[in-house]
């Protein structure tokens, strides 16, 4: 395809000449000339030197006739007559192209359409050739499996588990953690669970295949690769099914039998687990179809073991058990030979290694064991590694997933060493680097961001449900690591740090130099947090996300999130949903369901559908300024609306937080709505360009909004959201009744209070737990949702200031 010349300078390059570049490309052309460099092989980003935004891969660069085809990865910036579909087809004419960008809506869109012929078309445009070869050969497997079987090899004739805890270790957990344990096994033991928002009352004797949310019931006789378990029409809602079958409430029983000696729980746990392997045989039903649930049931069935230690029937059920043999090889042998890899190497291939090391370690009884060991410990070093900015922070720009990727990679490491056989160093020095970035991002009550997806997933619980699980993380981090002088204090305790920390033979070795003062400014990740004492803003500065699929990232290039002594003031509203609810998942991860700015009613980045982005936007950091005092100041852009570039300025200066957005470039970019969303304790009421603040201060109890359904949304004037009315949650009032109805969380205690000073040029809108389309919601977990308000201001873009003064 040819090239062209540059006919007019890219925006963001003419906006910011001399930045450093961004991504991991060579550098560019010393001072803008006609070609930037290589940019960021995922991302497509910026050449380095002087060069603003080079055209990713060497495609055409805007200008010209032809559109170029772009980045493989990300596309690059087509021709200004064509754009680029997303497998590289036929340029749409009459439009300026910007890497995969008409072509792609009009063969299958954005949004969150559920899976057909266009979305594989679309997710095979992104892979590379070896992913390709790859999932060919895992296709031929499967088939192989179909009409047999792999056979396993006879069992050893006396197995014996070795990889039991150390004496003496289970005093060392305290009262209140092991209380807190029992709470939630006892809730287990009378029947009862709660996955995602939906209480079951069946889990005495549980329906593995049961989607209690939607009465739905997988097919459990059907060959695992034919389980269509995307479509919630027929198996329901696959995350409703899969997450009891990772087994994680089969280690809090054990936990609760190792901790009181109970043999209840033992029994309960044992009738699970041969309720399980009776109804799942090896490739059969859904729970045999996705890696992760295999590799995180692996590490549930170590430590359910290891608990169970001392309970006369442990043997019987484990290593003297033909079932378990089965389930055990079969379990293994899958993740051995169908490992994930390209595109989706991701989270799921740190659970796929994490499960397979454990097992290999603590059940080391096969002629595969050492083999699977040795490859699983060498992957595991490799993918973290991968999976992990230099600043420790998860590649995949979501908060929950960095929890979960820890998690699993200490489980893993510390099983490791156990064993006798420990993980290269390297591995530890990614989790150490992965502990420390944890404990510069959290807030003062030890939350971190709730940037990207979230689906609630755990690497190992042993403990109960209302342990922080953050601070957990970060006191098992501090036992194995120690802890920095710069690290939050952590609150609590917990079950499962003396446990991991009596597993490691030695202190874990790890070269890399830990910093000395709290990062403020994670460059790689393009995160930043700016603090003033309550006061905690994160600024979204960084990648679209992981990979060329970016599966788990948002449309939220620039966005805010603004916390008050841990309160959710300016709040990303989380996820809520991954399949069967397209409109809901759209809405998520859109542009507008994020406190930046849209133009033109569209989002920064191109979806094609659900996990699966087809143009990212990308975005450079322009200043940061985080001094230990004083006012703080941080500006970024992105070229999402190429040709013309939102750039954003936040200055933090004592309890007042500044935000200045500005579109920059040539052409009419499109109207522009600009969004703030408040969390669900936070009362609102707006009147003309001013919202003032209320919300309670107390955080000793969840706060839960109102459960609107339909909702509404009310133009500029005197009026209150965060009132459960009868019209779903949006009530009129004047300045001189600020409070109408009852409100979201109690006001009946200490308040706070803020006001915020809104563009004039934008005319403001209040919506609250609107769904046709949706809008006005906070999602506080993963299944779970209610409604919150959030302002729309809507207009011409140009030079917009935002003023948030805390009282």
């Amino acid at each position: 395809m040819p090239r062209h010349d540059r006919h007019r300078a890219d925006p963001l390059e003419a906006a910011v000449p001399g930045c450093a570049g961004h991504g991991a490309g060579p550098a560019g052309a010393a001072s803008g000339g006609a070609e930037g460099g290589r940019g960021s092989v995922e991302c497509g980003g910026f050449g380095g030197g002087e060069v603003g935004f080079g055209p990713a891969g060497g495609a055409a660069v805007l200008g010209g006739g032809e559109g170029g085809r772009g980045s493989v990865e990300c596309g690059g910036f087509g021709g200004a007559e064509g754009g680029c579909g997303p497998a590289g087809g036929t340029a749409v004419p009459g439009r300026a192209g910007h890497g995969a960008g008409p072509a792609g809506a009009a063969s299958g869109g954005g949004g969150a359409a559920m899976m057909g012929p266009g979305w594989y078309l679309r997710r095979l445009s992104r892979m590379g050739p070896a992913e390709v070869v790859g999932r060919a050969r895992h296709a031929v497997v499967q088939r192989q499996w179909r009409p047999a079987l792999p056979t396993p090899p006879d069992w050893p004739a006396h197995p014996r588990f070795t990889a039991t805890l150390p004496a003496g270790v289970l005093g060392k957990v305290s009262g209140e953690a092991v209380a807190r344990l029992l709470a939630t096994a006892d809730e287990l033991m009378a029947g009862r669970a709660e996955f995602f928002g939906v209480e079951r009352t069946d889990f005495a004797a549980p329906d593995w295949f049961l989607d209690p949310k939607t009465g739905r019931r997988a097919p459990s006789d059907v060959y695992a690769f034919d389980v269509p378990y995307r479509s919630e029409d027929t198996v329901g809602d696959i995350k409703q099914i899969w997450e009891p079958s990772r087994h994680q409430h089969l280690t809090v029983l054990a936990a609760a039998y190792a901790l009181t000696g109970s043999p209840a729980y033992a029994t309960r746990a044992a009738e699970h687990l041969r309720s399980w392997w009776a109804a799942n045989p090896p490739l059969q039903g859904p729970h045999w179809v996705s890696g992760i649930e295999l590799g995180i049931r692996l590490l549930s069935w170590v430590w359910t073991r290891r608990l169970l230690d001392g309970w006369p029937g442990a043997a019987e059920l484990f290593e003297e058990n033909p079932d378990f043999q089965l389930q055990l090889w079969h379990h293994q042998n899958w993740l051995a030979t169908l490992r994930s890899h390209g595109s989706s190497a991701n989270n799921h291939v740190i659970a796929e290694d994490a499960g397979l090391l454990a097992a290999a370690c603590a059940f080391g009884w096969f002629p595969e064991s050492a083999g699977w060991r040795t490859a699983a410990m060498r992957s595991l070093d490799v993918q973290l590694g991968r999976n992990t900015f230099a600043s420790g922070l998860n590649a995949e720009l979501a908060s929950e997933y960095h929890g979960l990727v820890l998690e699993l990679g200490l489980a893993a490491a510390v099983e490791a060493d156990a064993a006798g056989t420990p993980v290269p160093d390297s591995t530890w020095d990614v989790l150490l680097r992965m502990t420390d970035a944890l404990a510069s991002i959290v807030d003062n009550r030890m939350r971190p961001p709730r940037q990207g997806d979230a689906d609630d997933g755990f690497g190992l619980i042993v403990d109960g449900a209302s342990t922080d699980r953050w601070a957990s993380l970060l006191a098992s981090g501090e036992a194995l690591f120690g802890r920095l002088d710069w690290w939050p204090p952590i609150p609590g305790d917990d079950v499962r740090t003396p446990l991991l920390a009596s597993l490691v033979s030695r202190t874990p070795r790890a070269a890399g130099v830990r910093p000395g003062r709290r990062p403020a400014h994670l460059r790689d990740a393009g995160m930043t947090i700016l603090r003033s004492g309550p006061v905690w803003v994160r600024c979204d500065g960084g990648p679209h996300g992981f990979l060329s699929i970016a599966a788990h990232a948002h449309a939220d290039a620039l966005s805010l999130e603004v916390r008050h002594d841990g309160v959710d003031v300016l709040a990303d509203p989380g996820t809520f949903c991954y399949h069967g609810e397209p409109q809901w998942r759209s809405y998520f991860r859109s542009t507008l369901g994020h406190n930046t700015l849209e133009l033109a009613g569209r989002d920064q980045s191109v979806s094609g559908g659900p996990f699966l982005w087809t143009r990212h936007a990308v975005t450079k950091v322009l200043e940061v300024h985080t001094p230990d005092d004083g006012p703080s100041r941080w500006s970024a852009a992105h070229d999402g609306y190429a040709p013309a570039l939102h750039r954003r300025t936040v200055e933090l200066d004592g309890d007042e937080l500044r935000i200045v957005d500005e579109v920059l470039g040539d052409g009419s970019p499109g109207s522009a709505r600009l969004a703030f969303h408040f969390g669900p304790s936070v009362t609102v009421m707006l009147d003309g360009t001013t919202a003032r603040l209320r919300w309670p201060a107390a955080l000793d109890a969840p706060l839960v909004g109102d459960r609107g359904s339909k909702g509404g949304s009310a133009p500029a004037g005197s009026v209150v959201a965060g009132a459960d009315a009868a019209d779903g949650g949006r009530s009129a009032g004047s300045a001189a009744d600020p409070v109408v109805g009852r409100v979201s969380g109690s006001l009946t205690g200490a308040v706070r209070t803020a006001v915020m000073e809104l563009p004039s040029e934008l005319a403001w809108t209040v919506h609250r737990g609107e769904t046709e389309p949706p809008l006005g919601w906070y999602s506080a977990g993963f299944g779970r949702k209610e409604p919150a308000t959030t302002l729309v201001g809507s207009g011409s873009p140009g030079h917009l200031t935002t003023l948030l003064r805390f009282s």
